[in-house]
């Protein structure tokens, strides 16, 4: 399963009651009251816990939160970035 397909599924699950339609890699999530501020945590924790990443606390910004697209592309650099640390 692809990064984006998994975000997009926990999120139907967690706050649309496992209806994704019409959610997509697009969709603004904040602008369209699918998550808000407080609940972009939760989405934080599930990140770490799925994709076994560390979500620094000035990567919690609206830009990289906005869409499943910018959700997922934190992902994937904060996955390469780890990669180099270790």
């Amino acid at each position: 399963m692809s990064t984006q397909q998994s975000i997009i599924d926990h999120i139907a699950e967690v706050w649309l009651d496992g209806d994704a339609d019409g959610l997509d890699a697009q969709v603004p999530l904040a602008e369209l009251n699918i998550i808000d501020s407080a609940e972009i945590f939760d989405l934080v924790h599930y990140l770490q816990d799925r994709f076994r990443i560390t979500v620094p606390l000035r990567e919690v910004s609206a830009a990289n939160f906005r869409t499943v697209d910018a959700i997922a592309s934190l992902v994937e650099r904060l996955r390469r970035e780890g990669e180099v640390v270790r």
